[in-house]
């Protein structure tokens, strides 16, 4: 039987003379290497995550090898390392070249990055996963920073050194990577399940929706507005803001539900110190009903324990005690100070502080109840019809579909 005949690329059989050179990236994860029986099927949504953010960038493959993935780009590999960078599970990324198992050769390539950077000071850090190497990693590491010391002149430091020079030994090459590009870390989005994140346009509940991506869930986010009684300021926000989220979660639906009628029967009908808890007990009815169709396992909101009125441990528990869901809260106990800078680093603070009309604002008490009881709140909603009001501003909810890249 005549063997199968070789395939050409596509290009050469079209008279190309050159190909894109194929680059390629080494992509580390930490915590879902300490998984151990469902440790695959972490590996397993973490490079489905990495192959769907790499749309558009050349990545022609990405693969298990090693402990790591190994993604395959034509041409400029910056692209595919910026997207890497912003994918959970990911604790960090290097261009690397394949070398042969020839210290010789591995030692001419360390030497001529060396003499690219001119570094202070260096070091040189193996990792041996082929145990049948001759040499051990220490060995490689001496035998390769001598040559670089050698050469020139450059001290060698072990703790602290301005670059560092990776090498990873395979059983069929060595890696040689010169520049860490560093993740986020945390768990593949979508491997911990789906959860509802109550979204104003303040400062506090993006950075509990990227903290929950974080830790594995996808993430639906939930916007309440009092238009038409206020302007659409807050909604333009939370558009924004969903554009922001969405490139690390990819895609990303966003809610808008209108609460004003809702607010308005609570002003006519209910003690003035409790409007803002009422307020916070429909939000919670409404956003379990958009669960409940959405198939979210939890609400999430971005309350930190005593920072406004409305965030003191019984205003809490009076809130909660309408829920079915459990509600998280990853900002619980952080400071304001934290949640800024973590704000900042996100892109979403100089959208957060822009002014706009929030629905928790509208028919302010002056002096809001700050221990709510469970049984004040159901005696103040005694004269609502609780049901008919969920489902009216359920029907007239809006919905907006976000995409990274957008489409």
């Amino acid at each position: 039987m005549r063997p199968a005949p070789r395939r050409l690329d596509p290009r050469v059989a079209r008279g190309a003379t050159t190909l894109p050179r194929v680059e390629l990236i080494a992509v580390h994860y930490h915590e879902i290497a300490l998984k151990g029986q469902n440790r695959a099927r972490f590996v397993r949504a973490l490079r489905d995550h990495l192959r769907s953010a790499l749309a558009g960038t050349g990545t022609r493959d990405v693969r298990s090898f090693s402990g790591r993935l190994l993604v395959e780009v034509e041409g400029d590999p910056e692209p595919a390392l910026d997207r890497i960078s912003r994918v959970f599970g990911v604790a960090h990324a290097m261009k690397v070249r394949r070398l042969p198992h020839d210290l010789d050769a591995v030692a001419a390539a360390v030497l001529a990055e060396a003499r690219a950077r001119t570094p202070a000071t260096f070091r040189v850090s193996t990792r041996r996963h082929d145990k049948s190497f001759p040499q051990s990693s220490t060995d490689v590491d001496r035998v390769v920073g001598a040559v670089v010391h050698e050469a020139t002149g450059i001290p060698v430091r072990l703790k602290g050194a301005e670059w560092e020079a990776h090498l990873v030994v395979l059983k069929d090459a060595i890696l040689f990577g010169a520049e860490r590009r560093g993740g986020p870390g945390g768990l593949p989005v979508g491997s911990s399940g789906r959860v509802g994140v109550l979204l104003s346009g303040g400062i506090d509940s993006p950075v509990a929706a990227w903290r929950m991506m974080k830790r594995g869930c996808r993430v639906d986010l939930i916007h309440f507005h009092s238009h038409p009684l206020v302007d659409r300021t807050t909604q333009e926000k939370a558009r924004d803001l969903a554009e922001i989220l969405c490139r690390w979660q990819l895609a990303v639906r966003l809610h808008l539900v209108p609460l004003a009628a809702i607010q308005a029967q609570v002003r006519l009908n209910a003690p003035e110190s409790l409007r803002v808890v009422l307020y916070r007990r429909f939000m919670v009815r409404i956003a379990e009903a958009i669960a409940a169709r959405r198939r979210l396992a939890a609400l999430v909101t971005g309350e930190s324990l005593g920072q406004v009125a409305s965030q003191t441990l019984p205003n809490l528990v009076t809130v909660e005690a309408v829920a079915h869901l459990p509600i998280l809260r990853p900002l619980i106990g952080t400071d304001k100070q934290e949640i800024i800078r973590e704000a900042e680093a996100l892109g979403t603070f100089p959208i957060s502080v822009r002014s706009d009309q929030d629905c928790c604002r509208l028919f302010l008490p002056a002096h809001p109840a700050t221990a709510a009881r469970p049984w004040d709140a159901e005696a103040a909603e005694a004269s609502l019809d609780l049901g008919a009001l969920v489902q009216d501003a359920f029907e007239r909810i809006e919905t907006a579909d976000f995409t990274y890249p957008p489409a």
